[in-house]
Formats: C-alpha cells, sequence, structure tokens
C-alpha cells in the first residue's frame, strides 16, 4: 500500500529494522552515510536498494533536514553500488518511488538500483 511521504518517521518500519539488523539483508555496501542491499523480490538481475541511514521518508525530508556529508555519502554510495557491481557500462536505471502518487511502499527514503539487462522504456507511451 502506497504511503503518504509527508508522514513522521515509522521507525518500525522494515528499512529501520534492517539497520538495526533486527532483519537480515544481503548488504553489498555500507558506510557512515548509507547502506545498500539486494531487493528481497528482484525485478531485474541486478536489484539493489541504496537507503540513507538517517530517518528520512522522503526526498524532500532528506533534502530539507540531511547534513552535506549525509546527501554527499548517500549520492556517492550510489555511484559506488554502481560501479561495484558493473553497471557504469552497459547502463542502469535508478528509481526513488516517494509519496502516493509515486506508490512508494516503505516509509524510508531509498534508491532502487535495476541493472543487468535491457530495462526497457520506463513508462507506457
Amino acid at each position: 500500500m502506497p504511503i503518504d511521504a509527508t508522514l513522521p518517521y515509522d521507525d518500525q518500519n522494515i528499512f529501520a529494522k534492517v539497520l538495526r539488523g533486527e532483519i537480515p539483508s544481503r548488504k553489498v555496501y555500507e558506510d557512515d552515510h548509507a547502506l545498500a542491499f539486494h531487493d528481497i523480490a528482484p525485478q531485474a538481475p541486478i536489484h539493489i536498494l541504496v537507503i540513507p541511514k538517517g530517518a528520512y521518508v522522503s526526498w524532500d525530508d532528506f533534502s530539507a533536514r540531511a547534513s552535506a556529508a549525509e546527501i554527499a555519502g548517500f549520492i556517492r554510495a550510489v555511484g559506488h553500488v554502481a560501479r561495484e557491481q558493473g553497471l557504469v557500462e552497459p547502463g542502469y536505471r535508478l528509481l526513488a518511488n516517494i509519496g502516493g502518487h509515486g506508490h512508494q511502499e516503505v516509509p524510508h527514503l531509498h534508491v532502487h538500483l535495476f541493472g543487468g539487462r535491457p530495462l526497457g522504456a520506463m513508462l507506457p507511451r
């Protein structure tokens, strides 16, 4: 069920539990600002989620409240994972679902990194 990205952060969401180690994940990268792990229901041969470690619901929330170091660290983590997974060439897709219209299901900011095959058009025309 899509969530409202303007709601307060829910520290019981699944990604908060992953960050606390309460739910296992298949980590591919971690640093002070971000965690990247394989999606449990992959939609492409490579489907990795990258999340900031801070309690942020959406891009709006993150861009308004995160420190410059957190923002830079999160963006660098996405690039690092893409490089480490060998996705820079031939290419990959980043997707962030925000709010109800964007069909965001977990109220913690996250980016899906898809690759490993041609992905086709993003939206039907």
